[in-house]
């Protein structure tokens, strides 16, 4: 095994819980706390869905650490989830009150999801939420949260039209930006997935993945495809719905992600372009949305 494929499966074991540690707001589930005191036009702390209990968990490691992320983790899913509806105001005092954070906390956690769009924060009026046309659905933690939330089998679905739209077109462009040490970094990402292919390791599979994806993107030489590489790393991250076949480790994918390493390494865009149509080929029960693989 290369030290590099030994230090990716090392990593990935070490990071594998995704768990909050002792004293973090991951302590305090919204899905278990006791009910705040009802009163017109509050906000309905209680979680309806349960999942979005152990989405927290699961990934409040991945994103912002600390109380300031992990409360922008919460409320976040709760926005998306459809618990804190559209013009629902969010009132700083309560935020604070009931998740145990300072009003510092609060107030950048605010300040982080009116960035994303879904709160506005306007004079004499406090700070409500948007509705989802407002919302920047490009932003990987919105993604995330649509993808283990209500709207998961959307999410998946319009995220695998998304990648048919920006990876084959990637990989066409990166082919002709042939540079040795992008080559052997790919190369090397299939290697590493072969191998955690052989150990059962699907986690380390998946991280491979995803930076043999995302750097195929960035090598286009088009800038704006660039910016839409972490659109492509949170589709894998959140893989789990019908979506492609990137999602499951197996000899065929493999083989695929090899197919692109060869014809990029040829200068063949068109041939690279056809390999990656064939590596995102959907499963039959979504195939109405997917246009087949072209001839060139």
């Amino acid at each position: 095994m290369s030290t590099l494929a030994h230090t990716m499966m090392t990593a990935a074991r070490a990071t594998d819980s995704g768990l909050a540690g002792p004293g973090e707001l991951d302590r305090y589930p919204y899905a278990e706390a006791p009910a705040v005191v009802d009163r017109v036009g509050a906000p309905a702390w209680e979680s309806a869905d349960p999942e979005l209990g152990r989405v927290s968990r699961r990934t409040a490691g991945s994103r912002g650490r600390g109380l300031h992320g992990q409360l922008v983790q919460q409320l976040g899913q709760m926005i998306v989830s459809g618990d804190l509806g559209a013009d629902r105001p969010l009132v700083p005092e309560e935020i604070g009150q009931r998740f145990e954070v300072s009003r510092t906390v609060v107030r950048e956690s605010l300040r982080v999801l009116e960035a994303k769009g879904l709160v506005s924060a306007r004079p004499n009026v406090g700070t409500r939420v948007r509705p989802v046309s407002d919302w920047n659905l490009l932003d990987p933690d919105i993604i995330e949260w649509r993808a283990f939330g209500p709207q998961r089998d959307d999410q998946r679905r319009e995220l695998s039209e998304l990648r048919w739209t920006i990876e084959p077109l990637a990989a066409r462009l990166a082919a002709g930006h042939g540079r040795e040490d992008v080559q052997q970094r790919l190369a090397d990402m299939v290697e590493i997935m072969g191998q955690a292919m052989g150990q059962g390791d699907a986690l380390t599979f998946s991280r491979a993945d995803a930076e043999f994806h995302s750097l195929l993107i960035q090598v286009s030489g088009n800038r704006m495809l660039e910016h839409l590489s972490g659109i492509v790393s949170a589709a894998l991250q959140v893989s789990g719905g019908p979506v492609t076949g990137c999602d499951r480790p197996n000899e065929t994918s493999l083989g695929h992600h090899g197919r692109i390493v060869d014809a990029l390494a040829a200068g063949d865009g068109a041939g690279a372009e056809v390999a990656m149509r064939q590596l995102l080929t959907v499963h039959p029960e979504v195939e109405r949305v997917v246009p087949a693989p072209r001839e060139h």
